[in-house]
């Protein structure tokens, strides 16, 4: 486990950490969220929060009430992944880079959690939250991404009692990143967030991408953050449909190293068609969006692959294989 909390992080810490929240009429949740990052033990060297056009008054509101934190205030809406990196780009001197979505409401504790982990499992370069329901804190949102090999992502833990389960720190194939820590230097030299994703399956796509650079990721129970989950675009919205099945072909193309590629491409396309008829038009519409784009993404392939430190054994341990698990999402 973590060390004993009265034994403090050193306090250089405290101006290494930028945390980032991305903002889309997130109204009251917004307040809520930023009170909770200026809540924090360890407080910050600089709290970004980048508004994607909303309409909703919330950016105005958080200006007033948080003077103490920057503002970048967008024409249109760019979308999760290049509203982030525009604000990676922009913080000042940070050793690491914080990520809390506008409907997450972090533990006063949470950044101070993460930083231990950080201390105590120097082998892992990023980091994952214990996120529970907003609306039920007995119930789990989730402990992390899992990826199963056919090219299907999802929340581990999700909806599950919180009590006795995923109590130790262990190892995860990418964090949620509603609540994450990254080395700035690690997104940075990765390019960061792939901006054509928009948003969903960013944060799958951009913690595979490091674990092909040899990194690893470490799932931190102690830092707790309370999520409402898909809170500002629905979970089975036609928005969130639409981008989370095209953004997952997109993410399987361009990160499965060959021959692998190849061998698992018969599963990954019987589970695109299996997805139109259950999630319907929007499904439809983002598979044959994903088809256009493949050009794009194809030359972001040959870049990845050129580039990765690792092969598909090294990922072996961290995904999923069997057709159970498939099936229970567990």
């Amino acid at each position: 486990m973590f060390p004993d909390p009265e034994k403090s992080i050193s306090c250089e810490y405290n101006a290494l950490i930028a945390v980032i929240v991305v903002n889309y009429n997130a109204g009251s949740m917004l307040l809520r969220c930023l009170e909770t990052i200026r809540s924090q033990t360890i407080r910050p060297k600089q709290v970004i929060v980048v508004d994607n056009a909303s309409q909703d008054g919330s950016i105005l509101a958080a200006e007033t009430r948080f003077p103490e934190f920057d503002f970048i205030k967008l024409e249109k809406n760019i979308g999760f992944a290049a509203a982030n990196n525009l604000a990676i780009h922009r913080t000042d001197g940070c050793y690491w880079i914080a990520l809390l979505n506008p409907d997450a409401f972090a533990a006063p504790d949470w950044l101070e959690r993460m930083l231990h982990a950080s201390v105590s499992y120097p082998e892992y370069h990023f980091f994952g939250a214990r996120m529970l329901m907003d609306d039920d804190h007995t119930k789990l949102d989730g402990v992390g991404d899992i990826y199963h090999a056919v090219g299907l992502p999802w929340r581990m833990g999700h909806g599950k009692t919180a009590a006795g389960q995923f109590v130790n720190p262990m190892e995860i194939f990418s964090p949620c990143a509603a609540a994450a820590l990254y080395r700035r230097d690690d997104l940075i030299m990765i390019g960061g967030f792939d901006e054509d994703f928009f948003c969903y399956v960013e944060d799958v796509d951009v913690g595979f991408r490091l674990r092909l650079m040899g990194l690893r990721c470490l799932y931190v129970p102690d830092a707790i953050v309370f999520h409402k989950g898909s809170a500002l675009t629905g979970r089975r919205s036609n928005f969130a449909v639409y981008h989370g099945q095209r953004n997952l072909i997109w993410t399987f193309l361009k990160n499965v190293p060959a021959p692998w590629v190849w061998l698992l491409s018969p599963f990954h396309l019987l589970l695109n068609f299996v997805a139109v008829p259950l999630l319907g038009l929007p499904a439809l519409r983002a598979k044959r969006d994903a088809l256009i784009g493949l050009g794009n993404i194809w030359r972001k392939r040959h870049v990845i692959q050129r580039t990765r430190c690792i092969g598909f054994r090294n990922l072996v341990p961290v995904m999923k294989f069997s057709l159970s698990s498939l099936m229970c999402r567990d």
